[in-house]
């Protein structure tokens, strides 16, 4: 994979793009926030503009590994789980942490896309893409995201319009 390669994420279209020398490689749906864009504490909004991968998480890790606080729980997602937890906003798979760029923005004080815990993540195959419904973070299918995550690395660019 080359080094000027970034993924942009389309909140209008709710589609993610693995671009290289600005060509699109690989383009997958996603469900960015049911709150829209925004970049403050507490909105559970999806943040705007330049961000970066700042860790990847669970490589190694079966599909539909349940993830809590960034740590597997040692669940694996089923529907049977799912009906004892309605509740949960499910983070499966993998975790690509995101951190912004942009001083003021999406970086620092109460914008700081980092410390607001915003990932692109696995989710149930039960959760519709194509449509806004997160709490601010980027959903994908697992399958999708199983296939992205060799494809990039830290470090990498995202940029989030």
């Amino acid at each position: 994979m080359s080094r000027v390669a970034r993924l942009r994420i389309d909140i209008q279209a709710q589609r993610l793009q693995l671009l290289e020398q600005e060509r699109s490689r690989l383009e997958y749906p996603v469900s960015t926030a049911g709150n829209g864009v925004g970049e403050c504490f507490g909105s559970e909004c999806t943040p705007r503009g330049q961000h970066r991968i700042v860790l990847k998480i669970g490589d190694g890790c079966a599909e539909n590994t349940v993830f809590v606080g960034r740590r597997p729980t040692g669940e694996v997602y089923t529907p049977e789980l799912a009906e004892r937890f309605p509740g949960r906003d499910w983070i499966l798979t993998r975790i690509l942490w995101l951190g912004g760029c942009e001083p003021g923005r999406n970086r620092g004080g109460e914008v700081d896309t980092r410390r607001r815990f915003i990932y692109i993540h696995g989710s149930p195959d039960s959760v519709a893409m194509g449509e806004p419904g997160s709490h601010g973070c980027i959903r994908m299918r697992n399958a999708d995201l199983l296939d992205l995550f060799p494809r990039v690395h830290r470090g990498m660019r995202v940029d989030i319009a």
